[in-house]
């Protein structure tokens, strides 16, 4: 008999700054689909967003670091930050299966980005080689993925969060207790992240 495969998850995002339910929906992709490995794959510079100010990458990565302390079923990834450049999913995805050919490798989105999968890096391979697990947000219409994946809808609890919200309200002074693991809030205070930002 052969070895089974190892089931992986790639959860990748800029997580600028990573929040609870970031985690909170890794862990139950993980959990649903039975995953041996969930990667949560932190950008270097995300392309999608190259010319606007992004946290340095160092940074985003120790407050992911300090995010997961206790959630062993999640792992802290910087593959993309040691490649360095433009953060391409593509990119990611084939060095893992290079690192393990036999991996089932799995993409986290959220549904809103399904409509956007055309225009990713070398989209063609990418379908072949990942399942997508495709996670709802709140208030989202359900979205028909493009030809050629395959895809699962993961249930996941509904959440109103986002770094975007929570970066004015760390700019503006304002506390994130429970929207940013208590860790994360310490990380930030002690690098002086957003708090200078204008």
């Amino acid at each position: 008999m052969g070895k089974e495969a190892t089931r992986i998850g790639i959860f990748g995002g800029t997580f600028d700054p990573v929040h609870t339910a970031h985690l909170e929906v890794a862990e139950a992709v993980s959990r649903a689909l039975g995953l041996d490995r969930m990667l949560v794959v932190v950008a270097n510079e995300p392309w999608q967003k190259l010319g606007r100010p992004v946290t340095a990458a160092e940074d985003r990565y120790a407050m992911m670091v300090a995010a997961v302390e206790g959630r062993p079923g999640l792992e802290p990834c910087r593959m993309e930050i040691d490649r360095g450049g433009p953060s391409y999913t593509i990119d990611t995805v084939e060095e893992l299966r290079r690192a393990d050919p036999l991996a089932a490798l799995t993409l986290v989105v959220g549904s809103d980005v399904v409509p956007e999968l055309t225009s990713w890096k070398d989209e063609p391979a990418l379908r072949r080689l990942v399942t997508l697990a495709v996670v709802g947000r709140p208030g989202a219409p359900r979205v028909r993925t493009p030809p050629g994946w395959h895809a699962v809808e993961v249930p996941v609890a509904p959440f109103d969060v986002s770094s975007t919200g929570l970066r004015e309200r760390l700019e503006a002074g304002r506390s994130v207790e429970g929207l940013v693991p208590d860790a994360v809030i310490r990380c930030i205070a002690q690098r002086g992240l957003y708090a200078t930002r204008r």
